[in-house]
């Protein structure tokens, strides 16, 4: 049946009329009519035969530079294609890539013929204006012989994929009060917590001779060595409102998209100023972000969530460990007012600050929910933003005072 679909609509054509020919030289005991009609009959097959050989002949490997862009950022793809036989050449070469239509359309290459140890280069390039993981391949090649009797399609190949971010915006220093933009930390010398911690100790084995302290190894006769030093940094919680029902339209202008990228763009500032970072996205936690580029490739691949009630996350969020002058962030969808009495209840490490963004484009019940919401955290201390798109958020962080969210509402 393979075979069979491998025959053009002229080819078809061809074996009915060669059949027929013959068949009918046959009756008339015509033999000059008969070989007419076996050679009609027996081009297609041909053709078909030598097809379905030579997408083995054909090699190729693929390149994606690079492997991972923010949203509304180009990648190139690089398709090397080559026709490895050593006895007929591949011709009437189609090569069709696959791509997802956020990727745009598939792009198709029509490189005729391909002879024998020669190698085409493909390039084009990919942008997209959604965050995701989105695979690029396999390709399809389509081989047409010289007569267009016969059409084989096969495709080779897994394809790669590529991971599109969330969009980041710039946020200048630390209007909140926390590490002062550049810091990497700090060091504390820790003290009367261990035998670790006095100053000088003993020299143990694997201790650094770098660290040796000689004018206590001369006065107590033996080696001693100066005390560890450890680095010292800020934690800050950042919770993301994923829930599908406190957000509303799709695509790159929804609030889902919106509340995402500012999250990753105050989680990625957090980072850069030395804090270590918690990020929960509802009621769960993303592990192992250390790093700005570890937040970006998690909130890439985060989805809508089911849960209807924002009392989960505010739980944990409440457990969360802020300290020193870290921050607690909240970026959220629609709130109703028992999530916000929830989330006003939530405290920061000594009183530390709290910033509240709300998504104006989020799915609220009425059009007094959201200044009711703003109100009712601005008076139990949190510093409150509103935003319609990403883009307003560097203006409105650093309107932020640099005493906002330190201080405690009466209870």
């Amino acid at each position: 049946m393979t075979f069979l679909r491998a025959f053009t609509a002229r080819g078809r054509m061809l074996l009915c009329a060669g059949v027929l020919i013959t068949a009918g030289a046959l009756a008339l005991g015509d033999r000059d009519l008969a070989r007419v009609g076996v050679l009609v009959t027996v081009l297609p097959l041909l053709s078909a035969l030598a097809l379905l050989r030579a997408p083995r002949l054909v090699s190729h490997d693929r390149e994606l530079t690079p492997a991972r862009v923010p949203v509304g950022g180009d990648a190139r793809v690089v398709i090397r294609v080559a026709n490895t036989g050593s006895a007929l050449p591949a011709g009437g070469l189609i090569v069709d890539d696959a791509l997802p239509h956020t990727l745009g359309g598939p792009p198709r290459f029509a490189l005729g013929r391909l002879r024998r140890g020669e190698q085409r280069e493909l390039r084009y390039r990919v942008r997209s204006q959604v965050r995701g993981r989105f695979p690029i391949g396999p390709l399809t090649l389509t081989f047409d012989d010289p007569l267009r009797c016969a059409r084989v399609r096969w495709r080779v190949g897994s394809g790669v994929a590529l991971l599109v971010t969330p969009a980041v915006v710039a946020l200048d220093g630390m209007p909140l009060g926390g590490s002062t933009g550049g810091t990497r930390g700090r060091v504390r010398a820790m003290s009367g917590a261990g035998e670790d911690d006095t100053l000088p100790r003993e020299f143990r084995h694997g201790d650094d001779l770098r660290r040796v302290h000689w004018r206590s190894t001369a006065r107590h006769g033996e080696l001693m060595v100066r005390r560890e030093e450890q680095r010292w940094r800020e934690h800050s919680t950042v919770l993301l409102d994923v829930r599908a029902s406190a957000h509303r339209g799709d695509g790159p202008g929804s609030s889902l998209e919106t509340a995402i990228s500012a999250a990753a763009s105050i989680a990625a500032h957090l980072l850069a100023a030395g804090q270590e970072l918690r990020l929960l996205t509802g009621a769960t936690e993303v592990a192992a972000v250390g790093r700005a580029d570890r937040v970006l490739d998690a909130l890439a691949l985060v989805r809508p969530a089911p849960s209807p009630a924002l009392h989960g996350a505010v739980d944990r969020l409440r457990g969360s460990a802020a300290s020193g002058r870290g921050m607690v962030v909240a970026v959220l969808g629609a709130v109703r007012a028992a999530e916000a009495d929830a989330l006003a209840d939530v405290r920061g490490a000594d009183g530390g600050p709290r910033v509240a963004v709300l998504c104006r484009g989020a799915a609220w019940s009425a059009p007094a929910a959201l200044p009711r919401v703003r109100e009712r955290l601005a008076a139990a201390g949190w510093s409150v933003i509103e935003l319609d798109s990403v883009e307003q958020l560097a203006s409105a962080w650093r309107a932020l005072p640099s005493w906002a969210g330190r201080r405690e509402a009466p209870r």
